[in-house]
């Protein structure tokens, strides 16, 4: 039996181009594709990344006010922003081909122009800071200069994809637009209470991760503007994202921050916990031992409670007696520090008092360091850097032959790469559009954008080869017979 292979021609109906598109369809261009028919609606779809997105910006502020996460962003921030000596600038040229000098001098001026109208000098740190707190970071472009704008995250509403082009952003919803030309700043910022649970649905509504909870309902159509809101063109919008495309947050990206939530609600509970265990075990007890005699259990307990009073009140005269007089009685919290008085027997009876101690392990904080530990491991931020106790941090890299460096340390240069590979892509098309609206005469195919890599050993161990090869050139060079190439 052989196989026959045939093509089947598409029905192209009375359309007199006889073209069938994926979009206009068939019937001269006014039925409907296949990239239309599969979907339920003409409309492009209305993304709100997680239900709970702007209660979790909330979270998210208020673990920055942790000073272990507070530094840990910092650590993420500065190793990622590292400084360019050559052009003053957090970024460098990856040339795909050869450039010449000319070339290169252009573009170096323009980079600095470019970062110079942006004020990246002082503005990186923070963007780069804020994308790892928040997961995204948005920016409105300037049509005529070109300046980057910060968008607070919250006031980003929505964002209007169209499904039939392959999930192309077209727009993005954003209210309470209120410009400040002078710190680039382009709404007003979002205002939480610092409450860590928050109110209305919470923060952990039907889930913790992913796409949870009952999403936000709008009223009338989803593509109606709300009170504040104004719908911006995608072309004009800068989006950084931490997300790769392969969550269900997407296009919204997910924080750093959201895998240490849980570890720093346990961390801040037992920090409470221990904070009232020392209020009220620290102080010392004293135990009143107050001798009845043979009295009745219901007599017993009144003279005890009759001594309880006399010890813990003093006798004062009141001056509201009206000319008679008149002692009142008021507590005094001084009783503590002063002596007490009980009569006793011949035969050794009476009463007496004994001081209770105190807690005993109030010094003890294992548990909290292993939470704090665990906190900062889930940041990736190696012990040296946050260093809060002995751990696993001592494990060492041997390089064979100048030094040693933490393998935490290694691992972490590796994932501040990974993290700048995440943003680098919007900043090299922002610069190449740059130079387009500038005009330059270069061909934008020639070069990338990259960032610095974070500081490692790697360069010290290089300048340590570098100092040993040094005498081993010195002896060779003086052999007439190797070639000093």
């Amino acid at each position: 039996m052989s196989w026959k292979k045939y093509f089947t021609p598409v029905p192209t109906a009375d359309n007199p181009a006889g073209l069938y598109g994926p979009i206009s369809g068939r019937a001269g261009g006014q039925g409907v594709g296949p990239a239309r028919s599969n979907y339920s609606s003409f409309l492009p779809d209305v993304y709100v990344g997680s239900p709970n997105r702007v209660e979790r910006y909330g979270q998210y502020n208020t673990m920055d006010m942790d000073s272990e996460v507070n530094a840990a962003l910092d650590i993420l921030a500065e190793f990622c922003t590292q400084k360019n000596d050559e052009n003053n600038t957090n970024f460098k040229f990856k040339f795909n081909k050869g450039a010449t000098n000319s070339e290169i001098n252009i573009l170096g001026q323009y980079l600095r122009q470019w970062c110079k109208i942006n004020n990246f000098e002082t503005r990186m740190f923070k963007i780069f800071r804020n994308t790892f707190k928040y997961g995204d970071a948005f920016f409105l472009r300037d049509p005529e200069t070109k300046k980057l704008y910060h968008v607070d995250p919250a006031k980003v509403n929505r964002i209007i994809v169209n499904e039939s082009e392959g999930k192309i952003p077209e727009q993005y919803v954003i209210k309470d637009i209120n410009f400040n030309f002078k710190d680039l700043v382009a709404t007003t910022p979002y205002q939480t209470n610092g409450n860590v649970t928050g109110g209305g649905s919470g923060y952990l509504t039907g889930g913790v991760r992913g796409m949870v909870g009952n999403p936000q309902q709008q009223s009338g159509s989803r593509f109606n503007m709300g009170e504040g809101e104004t719908a911006i063109d995608a072309k004009h919008v800068v989006h950084l994202s931490l997300s790769e495309g392969l969550d269900n947050n997407y296009p919204f990206g997910n924080s750093l921050l959201e895998t240490v939530f849980k570890v720093f609600k346990q961390k801040e509970l037992l920090e409470d916990a221990i904070i009232i265990y020392r209020v009220q075990r620290a102080p010392e007890r004293r135990v009143f031992y107050v001798d009845v005699g043979n009295m009745p259990s219901h007599l017993a307990m009144q003279f005890v409670e009759r001594v309880k009073t006399e010890i813990h009140q003093r006798r004062i005269p009141s001056s509201t007696g009206g000319g008679t007089n008149v002692i009142d009685s008021s507590y005094n919290p001084l009783s503590i520090n002063e002596d007490y008085f009980f009569p006793q027997t011949a035969e050794g009876r009476g009463s007496k008092v004994e001081t209770l101690p105190g807690g005993t392990n109030l010094g003890e904080i294992d548990d909290l360091r292993y939470f704090t530990n665990k906190l900062v491991r889930g940041l990736r931020i190696p012990s040296s850097y946050l260093p809060t106790g002995a751990d696993e941090g001592s494990n060492n890299f041997q390089d064979g032959r100048v030094g040693t460096a933490y393998i935490q340390e290694l691992r972490f240069n590796t994932y501040c790469e990974r993290l700048q590979n995440l943003l680098i892509e919007e900043f090299d098309q922002e610069f190449k559009r740059y130079l387009l609206e500038k005009g330059a005469n270069i061909d934008t195919s020639m070069f990338d954008l990259k960032f610095l890599p974070p500081q490692n050993f790697a360069a010290y161990r290089q300048s340590e080869l570098d100092n040993a090869r040094v005498p081993t050139y010195t002896q060779m060079s003086a052999i007439p017979h190797i070639s000093n190439r």
